[in-house]
């Protein structure tokens, strides 16, 4: 009976050591690379036992129908049943093969490889698989610092931004010498060119160099502004002049109200004269009056007829007096 247990023991022992020496790993996490690179997928067994005899095939996981991407048995490449986006992409390297390395080199990396790959490697009594997450990225346009005026205190605001970036970047405000400085907003959009990222910050007069900074992973672009104390000088002078300007603004506007209200004024007194003069003249044509008297003072005229209706008697403020008789040659 204890042979049996010890025998027992001895088989579960060779199998399980037997088991861990076949483990497939793959990388400890995402793999990345920008577009346009080549990219290794890690794949490997366990103890670095020789795969060479074995089957290993490499498909995409999290696609519906498990592209092929590259298929290794029988010591050769058969890629006849390969997916037609990764052909001439990929490569195992053989002599690794035999150090149980059976990781994927894809070469010219596309937007469209990022996914989850699978690493499958088969023998004649084991099997096993990894999976490898792999993310593409996108480095966008280099950041654009614009000068966007002061605010009321006096610091100088600074905006950044960039786009087409994937996935989406960092964004950080350097000063030389290495101190950061914290945004006052962030804003990021994604469409179909990818991400875009906008941060703003205000400084004061101590800060010379301000540096914008975008990274993605281990990729960065930056770009550098240099403050002045003519910069500054101006707001100040603005912020001395820009009393003056409103108090003349308000006095420019009095003049202009005054300057109205006295044209209105104008244009009601001649609307009032027109109307008196047509009243006169209305009135000398009622009484056959010459013309001769028009230039009296209507306002101030007194006309009389005499008792019969040949005479008339006119009389102005200043006590002259005119007669007007037309029996009179």
């Amino acid at each position: 009976m204890k042979f049996i247990c010890l025998t027992l023991l001895i088989i579960c022992g060779i199998t399980n050591s037997r088991s861990e020496q076949y483990e497939v790993v793959g990388p400890a996490g995402t793999v990345f690379a920008l577009a346009g690179e080549d990219v290794i997928l890690p794949c490997s067994v366990k103890l670095g036992i020789s795969v060479v005899d074995m089957r290993v095939e490499w498909f995409r996981s999290d696609l519906n129908d498990s592209e092929l991407v590259h298929l290794y048995e029988d010591h050769d490449d058969r890629n006849t049943n390969q997916s037609q986006s990764y052909r001439g992409r990929t490569k195992l390297n053989h002599e690794e093969l035999q150090r149980g390395n059976a990781s994927l080199k894809l070469s010219s990396v596309q937007i469209s490889d990022e996914g989850r790959y699978k690493c499958f490697i088969q023998s004649k009594s084991w099997s096993g698989d990894t999976t490898v997450t792999f993310i593409v990225g996108v480095v966008g346009r280099p950041p654009v610092i614009t000068v966007d005026g002061f605010d009321y205190t006096g610091r100088l605001r600074l905006q950044c931004e960039s786009e087409g970036w994937y996935p989406e970047p960092d964004l950080e405000w350097v000063v030389t010498g290495g101190g950061r400085l914290s945004s006052e907003t962030a804003e990021t959009h994604r469409n179909e060119n990818g991400f875009s990222v906008k941060h703003t910050i205000s400084i004061y007069e101590m800060y010379r160099k301000i540096h914008c900074r975008i990274r993605l992973k281990n990729h960065m672009l930056e770009t550098l502004i240099i403050t002045t104390s003519n910069m500054f000088q101006l707001w100040r002078k603005s912020a001395i002049q820009f009393p003056v300007i409103v108090v003349l603004g308000g006095f420019t506007a009095v003049l202009i109200a005054v300057f109205i209200h006295k044209y209105r004024e104008n244009r009601q007194l001649q609307t009032e004269n027109r109307r008196i003069h047509h009243e006169r003249d209305e009135l000398l044509q009622s009484q056959k009056i010459p013309k001769v008297i028009t230039h009296l003072e209507t306002d101030m005229v007194n006309a009389t007829l005499g008792e019969d209706s040949n005479a008339c008697l006119i009389q102005t403020r200043h006590k002259k007096e005119v007669i007007y008789d037309e029996t009179e040659p």
